[in-house]
């Protein structure tokens, strides 16, 4: 029998789940799509219910026929996301998702207004945004009373599969400093005041480190997803952070580019750094902090495109985006299709797409699709080194690294070298690498080496120094239209 550890990710599209050796073996992997509910614009919402059997039925497919020992099990998911239960933990209504949910603006101005913007920005390291945890909360309070009154306990995806699998309520440090205001950075502690005046009911969950253990699998967990009573479950984490420690990116210096459905940025600081545009986190493992950003959307754009399109295969489109060429031929994209996070921080803006003529083809959007979010990564890269942000080495995980093509554009728009790591599964893998941690000491440069190093074309450094220069001025010139036609004017 092989002792493998067992790592499943909530995602914003997908659940995905994949069995490793302790040495970094994979067995097997499996996936389980899904679609968010957008009950009305700009609100994103996923029934808890949903993560728990996608976490079941995924289980139950790797161990089918398996002669194999699970020793530990690794978690993480997407957040920070609003998932509130009663005091017996069932659920009150559907989970809010984290920064994509625009819908607690109002919140955000007032709790600014009540204990002070350069306060929230002092004790938690980030200003409040449609990131945070805190001003979701307020708007149930304020817009859904009869729920509220019997709130008592808050859940991630990660926490609320640690409280399925275990019975233990525990969240992760790292979730909990995006869990804004209500988190002080410094003490690692949460911050009662503001707790009790956003939540004055809400019984707090005990917090740990997410490699720690939580708990272990309970006989009525073991029941139905076949793993064995006892087995340990790591605390676990927000997928991003999951994926830096699926490639190994948490020392000084890194910064990790999570190309998914949203694309995120992650960059291992010496010591907390703060801007009023980005997050600042305490990290996945103890004593890093990081500063991070996060773009509203990025392969979701791609998505669109290719439905509009006719649902042809990645490979045709981005073959297609290839013989477009740098600069799409003319073509300008404002990547801001559901708001933006960092460093906008606009939940008004909208996508913008400018230079469009008959002979354009859907090749040439998809190709200003891609150079859209690469302009939105160079634009946070330079708002992490003006944070005191230190980038000596950049690792590429997640979905869009499989087409050469996105990275190489982002490459050649920033100027950064980015390694791709062998295994580029990204979160499961990194929840999998920690529940290792449990019952064996694995090595990350084991489990997966760099596989290979994307490098930037000097002779396209010209164009898209240019073309950089024209993005920064089209959200200026565009924010006050798009604003007003958001707003039905």
């Amino acid at each position: 029998m092989t002792g493998v550890v067992l790592g499943v990710d909530i995602g914003t599209s997908s659940s995905k789940a994949v069995l490793v050796t302790l040495d970094g073996a994979i067995l097997a992997s499996a996936v389980r799509e899904h679609e968010v509910s957008c009950p009305q614009p700009g609100w994103f919402e996923m029934d808890a219910g949903l993560w728990w059997s996608e976490f079941v039925l995924l289980a139950r497919e790797l161990l089918a026929g398996r002669d194999v020992d699970v020793t530990a099990v690794g978690v993480s998911g997407m957040g920070p996301c609003v998932a509130v239960t009663d005091a017996v933990g069932t659920p009150l209504r559907p989970a809010i998702l984290y920064g994509v949910d625009m819908r607690a603006t109002a919140q955000i101005r007032r709790l600014e207004d009540e204990l002070g913007a350069q306060d929230i920005l002092d004790r938690g390291g980030s200003a409040l945004s449609t990131q945070a945890v805190g001003p979701k909360l307020l708007w149930i309070a304020e817009n859904e009373p009869e729920t509220f009154a019997r709130v008592r306990r808050l859940f991630m995806p990660s926490s609320w599969l640690v409280h399925q699998l275990t019975g233990a309520y525990v969240l992760d440090h790292h979730s909990a400093s995006q869990c804004s205001p209500m988190y002080d950075t410094e003490a690692h502690a949460w911050y009662e005041p503001w707790v009790r005046a956003i939540a004055p009911d809400l019984e707090l969950p005990e917090l740990r480190w997410p490699g720690e253990a939580a708990g272990t699998v309970t006989a009525e967990a073991a029941a139905v997803t076949g793993l064995r009573v006892g087995t340990p479950v790591i605390t676990g984490t927000i997928d991003a952070w999951s994926e830096a420690v699926s490639v190994g990116a948490h020392r000084v210096g890194d910064l990790m580019l999570m190309y998914g459905t949203t694309l995120f940025l992650i960059n291992t600081v010496a010591q907390r750094r703060t801007s009023p545009v980005l997050w600042s986190t305490v990290g996945a493992l103890p004593g890093t902090r990081n500063l991070a950003g996060g773009m509203a959307t990025s392969g979701a754009i791609t998505a669109w495109l290719r439905r509009l399109a006719g649902s042809p295969d990645y490979t045709t489109l981005l073959d297609a985006a290839g013989r477009s060429g740098p600069g799409a031929r003319g073509l300008l994209m404002l990547p801001y299709f559901a708001g933006e996070r960092t460093p906008v921080a606009d939940p008004e803006a909208r996508g913008v797409i400018v230079g469009l003529t008959l002979e354009h083809t859907a090749g040439d959007l998809y190709r200003a699709a891609l150079e859209a979010t690469a302009l939105a990564v160079r634009h946070n890269v330079e708002f992490f080194r003006e944070a005191g942000g230190q980038i000596d080495r950049v690792v590429a995980v997640g979905g869009g690294v499989r087409g050469a093509l996105w990275t190489q554009i982002v490459s050649d728009v920033t100027g950064l070298p980015q390694q791709i790591p062998s295994v580029t599964i990204g979160a499961s893998f990194g929840a999998a690498f920690l529940a290792a941690g449990l019952v064996a000491a694995p090595s990350i440069n084991v489990w997966n080496p760099v596989r290979t190093e994307v490098t930037p074309q000097p002779a396209l450094a010209a164009t898209y120094h240019r073309l950089y220069g024209l993005y920064r001025e089209l959200y200026a010139s565009t924010a006050s239209v798009v604003h007003q036609l958001g707003r039905g004017g």
